[in-house]
């Protein structure tokens, strides 16, 4: 319905009183056209249509060309004009490159890889393949050797980059030998851009949203009010599997060691600023107490919460009595009736989210890996809720 009329107000409505509500919507004007709300809404539900609203023909959508040929310069230009790639330089998705990436994998380049969008069923679901995935992974700078994991991601459906609102959040935790085959980074720096196989695949991820999903288009399939820098590159996380004291998180999920596995993470992000009122920075900290409290102060929740540990950090969680990431969970999710949180209840998401939250699995809200290194007790927490998990190697 192309011509379907849409009647634009003053936002946002949450927050106002009724009085504000009168004032700024009701006798407001709509902020587009200037017009008052009210009238404006009566003509458009009582006016005769006109010819054009009354065509219900479909309208098929015009992917551009199979392939575009001009100078360097200008073909730079044309991708960005067009809102292909997420404003940052691209390597031009030449057929020798993308042919380089699609040698990777035994997977056709016209089979379905995945469908996507937006989220939340807004906008079109769009249908990708494999070979869109290859031309997106050659636009973000990775390594045919990085298009296995890339697919895999890719597999699932799930956005880089939500319509919402809210700045969301995502993450993917990688396991298994394929972390050192592709110099993935699980030391210094473990969650930043200090690793080019890390750096690029998030890319990857977000560029395939965009051009394969729909998604991140301003105003229309992205709405964050005030965004989330995540978004460009993710958070893509190797776990420290040889220094942590636990299974790593594809083994705790059914997978085998040493298993190539890649796990999707949708939330907030990491860090919560909550954690400032809960971290102890004495010389003997309590780390799971500390892991206790946070999770205490922010669940339920919509997303839960995820402790990204360093080695050293994750050690002092082992001694104190938690030699398996079982015990941890069982400890931190285990609720004293008496304890209440610092920060009040109403400020953990609306009623009905805090009510769906209550009666899942407390378990399942609460996920622990490791990664980083050993040059300090530093550690993050964040909310993130795990989803699909992926076999790497069937994408080869």
């Amino acid at each position: 319905m192309p011509g379907v009329r849409i009647q634009y107000i003053r936002g946002p409505v949450w927050g106002k009183s009724r009085e504000q509500i009168r004032k700024q919507i009701i006798e407001g004007n709509n902020p587009l056209s200037g017009q008052p709300m009210m009238r404006e809404l009566i003509s458009k539900l009582t006016s005769p249509l006109t010819a054009a609203e009354r065509d219900m023909s479909s309208k098929k959508m015009d992917v551009g060309p199979e392939t575009y040929t001009d100078t360097e310069e200008n073909l730079h230009k044309l991708f960005l004009d067009k809102r292909y790639t997420d404003f940052l330089q691209i390597t031009l998705p030449t057929k020798e490159k993308v042919d380089a990436m699609l040698a990777q994998t035994s997977h056709s380049p016209d089979e379905i890889l995945g469908r996507m969008n937006p989220g939340s069923a807004a906008g079109e679901t769009w249908t990708y393949t494999v070979r869109t995935a290859a031309i997106n992974a050659v636009m973000a700078g990775a390594k045919p050797e990085y298009f296995p994991l890339i697919l895999a991601i890719g597999s699932i459906g799930q956005t880089a980059i939500n319509v919402s609102d809210n700045g969301f959040a995502y993450a993917v935790v990688i396991n298994g030998k394929i972390r050192d085959e592709i110099g993935l980074n699980y030391d210094i720096g473990a969650v930043g851009p200090y690793a080019h196989a890390n750096t690029v695949i998030g890319r990857a991820w977000s560029l395939l949203s965009i051009n394969g999903g729909n998604c991140g288009k301003i105003g229309t399939t992205y709405m964050g009010t005030v965004g989330n820098t995540a978004n460009l590159i993710n958070i893509v996380i190797a776990e420290n599997e040889e220094l942590s004291p636990w299974e790593p998180l594809a083994v705790r999920r059914g997978y085998k060691k040493d298993e190539n596995v890649v796990t999707l993470f949708t939330g907030w992000g990491l860090l919560s600023a909550r954690n400032w009122a809960i971290t102890d920075w004495s010389s003997t900290p309590n780390y799971s107490k500390n892991i206790q409290d946070i999770y205490r102060m922010q669940n339920p929740g919509l997303f839960g919460t995820f402790a990204v540990l360093s080695p050293p950090v994750a050690g002092f969680v082992r001694d104190e009595g938690f030699d398996t990431v079982e015990k941890l969970t069982e400890f931190v999710v285990t609720r004293d009736q008496n304890a209440k949180p610092t920060i009040p209840s109403a400020s953990q998401g609306s009623s009905s989210a805090r009510a769906k939250a209550a009666t899942a699995n407390p378990a399942s809200d609460f996920s622990v890996v490791v990664t980083g290194a050993t040059n300090n007790n530093y550690w993050m927490i964040g909310g993130m809720v795990p989803g699909q998990s992926v076999q790497i190697d069937k994408w080869r």
